[in-house]
């Protein structure tokens, strides 16, 4: 595959993991729907029309060659019920698979979860008996999941985890200049919900997309971020228990 195709790939799954169409594309660069088409399947993209779709996508073309060199967008898998089952029983196991989902090294899962060598091995050879890693001679690793892996709904790990997760994730003082908390009431029609539903999930989709893209940088130049956003129908309680009937 040509450099430049490689390129159009990477920006089509970026406009995918973005939930962003074509019709998108058009009116941002004044175009038709058909016209944008026709230049990502000819590929015939000027360096000026990719810069102006980048910028639109608030992404760098050194940001989209680097996706497209490590082939880091990816899609999101779903694990096994019994890969997950395994998984919720074995915390040690569960917190390895997800450092190297991170893409730690073997050394630095090794200091964080305070385990000597033939102890991570043995994490090693469960986490590839379930399929979830490839593991290779000199303890060299392949995962043979997508670094985004969904949580089944009811499943295993979000029954075992997805309470204490909320509990220690809302402890927090959200005052701090690198914490962020914002809570809105109010009443909105459904089609307004629509579109909040939609930016929630594209905003989830580029905090994914950023977690790829920093997978290769150097582990002082990130750290670890949650996000957590929620949108239902909700009506406090104290209104609700003085609701007029």
């Amino acid at each position: 595959m040509s450099e430049t195709s490689q390129l159009i790939a990477a920006l089509k799954k970026v406009l995918k993991a973005q939930g962003v169409t074509y019709r998108d594309i058009a009116a941002a660069l004044r175009l038709s729907e058909a016209s944008v088409k026709r230049i990502l399947a000819a590929e015939s993209l000027s360096l000026e029309r990719l810069e102006e779709i980048c910028r639109f996508l608030d992404l760098s073309i050194y940001e989209l060659a680097r996706l497209a060199r490590a082939g880091e967008v990816e899609d999101v898998s779903v694990l096994t019920e019994a890969q997950e089952e395994a998984l919720a029983r074995n915390p040690q196991q569960m917190a390895c698979f997800y450092l190297l989902l991170n893409g730690w090294t073997l050394a630095r899962v090794a200091r964080r979860l305070e385990m000597s060598e033939p102890q991570l091995t043995r994490l090693l050879v469960a986490l590839d008996k379930l399929k979830l890693i490839e593991l290779h001679p000199r303890s060299r690793v392949r995962l043979l999941t997508s670094r985004t892996v969904l949580w089944r709904e009811g499943g295993p790990i979000r029954r075992m985890y997805e309470r204490q997760v909320k509990a220690e994730f809302l402890d927090a003082d959200f005052e701090r200049g690198d914490a962020l908390m914002r809570f809105e009431t109010g009443e909105l029609s459904d089609g307004s919900v629509g579109i909040l539903t939609k930016k929630i999930d594209r905003l989830a989709r580029e905090f994914e997309n950023l977690a790829d893209l920093d997978i290769s940088s150097t582990p002082d130049r990130k750290r670890a971020v949650g996000l957590l956003v929620v949108l239902r129908p909700w009506v406090f309680s104290l209104f609700s228990k003085h609701r007029v009937q």
